[in-house]
């Protein structure tokens, strides 16, 4: 076997291949890298060394050239990549540009456009809607199962994993609290998310149906979509979340490219009201993905939300948020919404988890209603391949620093 091949069964393997942004230990520059195993491939200078036409999409310090490029430059690249690491003639050449994981740092691997979040999980919409709205006689919203509600964030603050992420402080007021008050959040969550990253942009003024989902969108990647509750709680009457979101939000340092993930594929959950016809996908491939999330507090799994019990579709996401004439730009991140099982140990926020606090987690280190100043929370995932393989998604991981 050659010297870079991986041990059986690993999620990382030549099935795989994420993407992502690095440096070596010992120089600054950042490059093009391809996972495989506990290493990294400097894509650029391989494709490089084997006379790739390619190789200037990988010679780059950012993912957003080739995410640029399009379907069939990323079928391209892709095919490539996976002969460089299976066929034995290219082995010392391989190994020569292969880093081990351990000794890189890792980039936030695509330059971010616009970040957009949704709210997909009818899970994770029923909890909270029976949270606060308890004598509500539907905890959905009216609009809740006719479109994929969502809302702009903030692209300036999306991180790569691995980044500390400061307490907000903001105005909050509690329901005892004669006036607002100003100080580092005291409800800090957490929601355990998928988000899908654009490639090929789109002309503003023209819709992307359901069916262009894959020529629009290159990969995905764990979200972590870091919450005030009680600066949101505040803020958000009678418009969208802003400050107690637009803090953090943590993202994987790899792109799992759509086409690892094709044994993935199931579909969505059955629909109870009917759709208007550019979010129908009864007569569309399957569009949810079978992605097995699990959460950790401090190392201690707290979670396991299952991605295919989402309502809403990434296609059917796209659909939306441009069929009003807004563009897409390559770089374009949206995230799912939280993520949430029907089980109680399937709830991707602590907001569920805890029930706004009234039932706090018992972790090894003591109770937890919300995050305490110095916390670390973990996204890890793996999803179906071929064969019985897993394909794993790049963790994301950030630790709760005080101001």
């Amino acid at each position: 076997m050659p010297p870079f091949d991986v041990p059986e069964g690993d999620p990382f393997g030549p099935h795989n291949l994420p993407y992502g942004v690095f440096s070596p230990s010992d120089d600054a520059e950042r490059r093009v890298g391809v996972r495989l195993g506990d290493r990294v491939l400097d894509a650029g200078a391989v494709a490089a060394a084997l006379g790739s036409p390619d190789a200037d999409l990988l010679a780059r310090p950012t993912l957003n050239p080739l995410l640029a490029a399009g379907p069939e430059a990323w079928s391209r690249v892709r095919s490539a990549l996976t002969t460089w690491v299976t066929d034995p003639a290219h082995g010392a050449t391989v190994e020569a540009h292969l880093h081990p994981l351990a000794d890189v740092r890792l980039h936030l691997p695509f330059e971010v456009a616009d970040y957009v979040d949704f709210y997909a999980s009818e899970n994770h919409a029923r909890n909270v809607g029976r949270i606060f709205r308890p004598d509500a006689a539907d905890s959905l919203t009216p609009n809740w199962k006719h479109l994929p509600i969502g809302y702009h964030g903030r692209a300036g603050t999306v991180v790569v994993s691995g980044t500390d992420v400061v307490r907000p402080s903001g105005q909050r007021k509690g329901p005892g609290d004669p006036e607002p008050v100003f100080g580092p959040s005291v409800r800090l969550d957490i929601e355990a998310e998928v988000g899908f990253v654009v490639g090929t942009p789109s002309a503003q003024g023209t819709p992307v149906p359901l069916t262009a989902f894959r020529e629009h969108v290159f990969g995905l990647c764990l979200l972590n979509d870091w919450s005030a509750r009680d600066i949101q709680a505040w803020e958000y009457v009678p418009l969208g979340p802003f400050l107690g979101k637009s803090f953090a939000t943590s993202v994987s340092a790899w792109i799992t490219p759509l086409a690892a993930l094709e044994h993935a594929r199931v579909a969505p959950p059955e629909r109870t009201h009917p759709l208007l016809p550019y979010l129908d996908d009864s007569h569309a491939e399957p569009g949810g993905y079978d992605l097995r999330i699990s959460v950790a507090v401090n190392g201690e799994v707290v979670s396991e939300p299952p991605f295919s019990t989402m309502y809403w579709t990434a296609a059917q996401q796209l659909a939306h948020l441009t069929v009003n004439g807004a563009s897409l730009r390559t770089g374009d991140l949206y995230a799912s919404g939280t993520v949430s099982g029907p089980a109680e140990n399937q709830r991707g926020s602590l907001l569920e988890l805890t029930w706004n606090g009234r039932d706090p987690l018992e972790l090894p280190d003591g109770k937890r209603a919300f995050l305490e100043d110095g916390d670390v929370v973990t996204l890890t995932a793996w999803a179906p391949g071929a064969d019985g393989t897993r394909i794993g998604l790049g963790e994301v991981s950030g630790r709760v620093v005080g101001r």
